[in-house]
């Protein structure tokens, strides 16, 4: 008796709640994101709180077919009128801030909810994602890495070629001549600089191109985008030889390890190691130039552009883009390379 009272308790309870639009039938958005965690925990790690803090809060309960474009927007508008308010769900002990939370807190948040809703999508709890995209997005503001110019890659590989020939000592030298080298070799291949640094000799062919009959390289890149190869330009053909066959100065006994010698009553130094040349596994560029690369920026004064922003190695990159695209490159061509 005692049991079918309680199941006629919960047959009406559900059905009070299907009459007032409460009682959910699919998946809510805190399964989903729960289910999100535990697919992407690595990925996520870090990220979580903005579930927590923000997102479940507001979106938790609701169906995942009821995360429409407007309700989003509802969250928008919520977002930017709690400021100043103490949100429940924040174990942070600073101090409540009355700005409004910035553009891209905010776009990084919506991101996560995306990523939430195609997780639903995937396990089919979602048909497809909604539009939550801002309706009146205003245009950003344009921003242009900084480059250079020809007349200032110009000025920038003569600045590097004078110091390689100055440098008296023969380490100095080297380092200097690598900068100069590196300076061509990455202008006039487009390698991200931790693409340059796991750069080994083995990944790296000189080729007749077909298309032109020029000699180019054919490099086997490894980098954040996984292993692919690129065409360099034939100004690349140069500075990799000559990268290839210079070998690195070895060091001599040093003043301090020759007193130690001679106190150990060792007259005869030891026989200094003939210098090689790079091996097939050697790195293209071994040991850190940023530097000495800075250092011939600010010779040339050309480490800020006309911006006030700072160059860097990635410079090049965007140099050899720019130069590839004002010789009339296709673009796809350039950005498939």
């Amino acid at each position: 008796m005692l049991a079918k009272q309680a199941a006629e308790d919960w047959y009406l309870g559900l059905r009070g709640k299907l009459h007032a639009g409460i009682l959910k039938t699919e998946k809510t958005f805190k399964e989903a994101a729960a289910q999100f965690l535990r697919e992407y925990e690595i990925i996520t790690e870090g990220h979580g709180i903005r579930l927590r803090v923000h997102l479940l809060p507001f979106f938790g309960e609701l169906g995942v077919s009821e995360i429409t474009g407007g309700k989003v927007q509802d969250y928008r508008v919520h977002r930017m009128s709690s400021r100043g308010i103490v949100n429940p769900h924040s174990k942070s002990n600073r101090p409540v801030s009355d700005k409004a939370p910035a553009g891209k807190t905010l776009h990084n948040e919506i991101v996560m909810l995306r990523q939430v809703l195609r997780t639903a999508v995937s396990h089919g709890w979602l048909s497809h994602l909604p539009d939550i995209s801002s309706p009146y997005r205003a245009s950003g503001k344009i921003e242009h890495r900084p480059w250079f110019s020809p007349a200032e890659y110009k000025q920038l590989y003569k600045a590097a070629g004078f110091y390689a020939k100055e440098a008296l000592h023969a380490h100095f030298a080297w380092n200097a001549q690598q900068v100069h080298d590196y300076v061509l070799f990455m202008a006039n291949t487009g390698l991200r600089p931790d693409e340059a640094s796991n750069l080994e000799h083995r990944d790296v062919e000189i080729v007749i191109d077909d298309e032109t009959g020029q000699q180019i390289l054919e490099i086997e890149v490894r980098g954040k985008r996984g292993v692919g190869f690129c065409k360099s330009m034939p100004n690349a053909v140069r500075p990799y030889e000559r990268l290839l066959n210079r070998p690195k100065p070895v060091q001599a006994e040093s003043r301090g390890a020759a007193q130690q010698r001679r106190r150990a009553g060792i007259e005869e130094a030891p026989e200094v190691p003939v210098a090689e040349l790079p091996k097939p596994t050697g790195k293209v560029f071994p040991g850190n130039h940023v530097k000495l690369f800075d250092g011939v920026l600010a010779r040339a004064e050309l480490k800020l552009d006309r911006d006030g922003k700072a160059r860097t190695a990635y410079s090049l990159r965007h140099t050899y883009i720019r130069l590839r695209l004002m010789e009339g490159a296709d673009v796809y061509a350039v950005a498939r390379n």
